[in-house]
């Protein structure tokens, strides 16, 4: 396991803290509570998952003190065999869950202001108040994010791991693909081989998705069953977790020979994405290099079809600020990591995507990523 800095990561944060005003913070699990203590993440199921006393879940980190985690007996009988270094207040599914939560609270002082994050649960939040007489709730999301932006030395090498997995795997699903297979089959293969690999779980739900002149289906839809057909041009994204730290990639295979204007919109996807990671130098904006992807593609005349941001930041979410999309004006700073993934999604014509990692450097962006964006017919 990757030995991350956890210590130097809350000491920065306690600063940000005493800078607001703040006296502590309580935070659910999360890439944010996981940035700051190593506290793991279970894997992500679909709709609510619950245990007795969930809502007490999560940890109060006061400057000066080792972090006091309050774990239900749902979560911690299953999600933490290595158990968690720092003050740990066990609570029992028996057990009055707000008398042990209060009573943690109040053990730290007298506090006034308690930051908390976008994430932390509504009872959590209201509770909080109640077993501190009233203290103010204090948004601490922006100062958490800002830490996170810039990833270090080792997360690079982290995400390297992740982004590469991906690379392994879609040279790998390519010898699958070909006419009469389904969206399916494909993208049972792409989870099962990202496990192999090394992945944790995939990052988030897995797209394989045709379009071409076989159907008038759009990319909203991301897995069907319908067999593959000649003339499709099937679309890919993907990644994985790898110690917490995620990966998101994209490509796209032809099955059959393709025509020329597919050809042509492919080359445009190619071009875009590179005008993007040329822009992606420190002191630019998302929306920059937003506004560069998409220029070549309505240089190209196929703008319509180009209906997304062009990507967002990635780490121990898949989706971090800030994005690369036109409202955002945050300047990039080196060592900044996000995708670039412009796409050209034309219903009933053609389909293409690219999805690379990259990190912000001076002199345009670097990939994390490895693989070939050759077109491919299979």
């Amino acid at each position: 396991m990757t030995n991350f800095d956890h210590d130097g990561r809350r000491a920065r944060f306690e600063e940000r803290l005493a800078a607001l005003g703040v006296d502590a913070a309580f935070l659910p699990p999360s890439g944010d509570l996981e940035y700051l203590t190593g506290f793991p993440r279970r894997k992500a199921s679909f709709g609510n998952y619950e245990h007795v006393n969930q809502w007490v879940l999560g940890a109060l980190l006061v400057p000066g003190h080792q972090p006091t985690f309050v774990i239900p007996q749902g979560y911690s009988a299953f999600q933490l065999p290595g158990g968690v270094a720092g003050d740990v207040v066990h609570v029992r599914n028996v057990d009055d869950g707000y008398e042990m939560f209060s009573e943690a609270i109040r053990s730290r002082g007298n506090l006034r202001r308690v930051g908390v994050t976008n994430r932390t649960w509504a009872a959590t939040a209201l509770n909080l108040v109640k077993a501190t007489a009233g203290a103010e709730l204090v948004n601490v999301q922006h100062e958490i994010e800002q830490m996170r932006w810039i990833k270090e030395a080792v997360e690079l090498e982290v995400m390297t791991t992740s982004a590469r997995i991906c690379d392994v795997v879609m040279a790998e699903i390519t010898a699958e693909v070909h006419a009469g297979v389904t969206e399916a089959e494909i993208a049972s293969k792409v989870d099962h081989l990202m496990v192999v690999h090394g992945g944790r779980t995939p990052s988030f739900d897995t797209g394989v998705f045709a379009l071409g002149p076989s159907s008038t289906r759009d990319a909203s839809i991301r897995i069907a069953g319908q067999p593959l057909s000649e003339g499709d041009a099937l679309c890919f994204d993907f990644g994985t977790v790898v110690e917490g730290y995620c990966s998101d990639f994209g490509r796209t295979l032809h099955i059959g020979e393709p025509n020329d204007r597919y050809i042509e919109a492919y080359d445009v996807v190619i071009a875009s994405q590179e005008a993007g990671r040329r822009v992606a130098v420190p002191g630019s904006t998302g929306r920059e290099v937003h506004a560069a992807t998409r220029k070549v593609i309505e240089d190209a005349g196929y703008g319509e079809w180009y209906r997304h941001r062009t990507g967002h930041c990635i780490g121990l979410d898949t989706h971090e600020r800030p994005f690369i999309s036109e409202e955002d004006t945050t300047a990039l700073e080196p060592n900044m990591t996000f995708t670039i993934e412009p796409s050209i999604f034309w219903p009933g014509t053609l389909g293409v995507r690219v999805e690379d990692i990259f990190v912000c450097a001076p002199g345009g962006a670097y990939s994390l990523n490895d693989y070939s964006k050759k077109l491919v017919s299979v």
